[in-house]
């Protein structure tokens, strides 16, 4: 039992794109005490509560680390798109406070109450996912980013249009694999039949800068989009001189043979 006035961890990470919560919760039931929240996964124990969300992050309170090392190792069983390195975020927290806050990575909570705690983990759990995104997306810019300088300085870029079509096929991935997921870092579900622990969640979100965070995350996918459509301008223009000069000697080789049969 965890107790008020003593100093805890606490801990979130984005493992994978997608955890298979139905499989994960019959592999625990036989070993832990285990609840399902609006397709969440929560594991209650004496001391320490790990909040696993669907879409690929695990949220822990007070858990030693063996018993985090060993549950990720159950997750990344059944997970979908394991991350070749993990997002993770860090906090201590305190009970038995008179209110609830974040101050400096520090949470001062008013009870253990598993549904508070739960609500907290909703605004951990999208801000680790939010990370995993604009990591994806900066990874992607910095990857590509020569595209526009070699535009600039050569007027062209130099790939050929098998490379082109792979970097449009990535920058393709990279933004839809965000969209598609972009709802994740809405107000969470939960909170339309428990609004009175909406507050709870808003403080973690506000702390985390979710929502600025997200309008920054937008721009780096406009950037994404302007590169995959500079890239989409450069195959047609390609393909369309390839088309001309097919043209142009076609229409020579017919002059050819046209003065060939005059003379001869």
């Amino acid at each position: 039992m965890m107790e008020s006035n003593t100093l805890y961890k606490c801990a979130a990470y984005c493992l994978a794109q997608k955890f298979d919560i139905t499989s994960l919760s019959t592999s625990l039931s036989d070993s832990a005490l285990i609840r399902i929240i609006k397709g969440a996964l929560m594991i209650e124990e004496e001391d320490s509560l790990s909040i696993i969300m669907a879409y690929g992050v695990v949220v822990h309170w007070n858990a030693s680390k063996p018993k985090e090392e060993k549950l990720h190792q159950l997750l990344l069983k059944h997970a979908e798109g394991p991350l070749p390195n993990a997002e993770e975020e860090h906090f201590t927290f305190t009970l038995g406070c008179p209110t609830t806050r974040i101050i400096e990575d520090h949470i001062e909570i008013e009870s253990a109450d598993p549904i508070l705690l739960f609500s907290l983990s909703q605004g951990m759990a999208q801000s680790i996912k939010l990370a995993s995104f604009e990591t994806h997306a900066l990874t992607t810019i910095q990857n590509t980013g020569y595209i526009p300088k070699s535009l600039a300085e050569t007027g062209k870029i130099g790939l050929n249009r098998g490379d082109i079509a792979k970097i449009r096929g990535q920058l393709f991935l990279t933004k839809s694999d965000i969209i598609l997921n972009f709802d994740l870092l809405d107000k969470p579900e939960f909170f339309w039949e428990y609004p009175e622990y909406e507050e709870y969640y808003g403080i973690a979100a506000k702390y985390l800068e979710i929502a600025p965070r997200t309008e920054v995350l937008a721009k780096k996918l406009e950037t994404i989009h302007e590169l995959f459509e500079m890239l989409a301008d450069e195959q047609k223009h390609r393909h369309s001189s390839r088309l001309e000069w097919i043209i142009i000697w076609l229409i020579a080789l017919e002059i050819a043979m046209t003065v060939f049969d005059k003379i001869y």
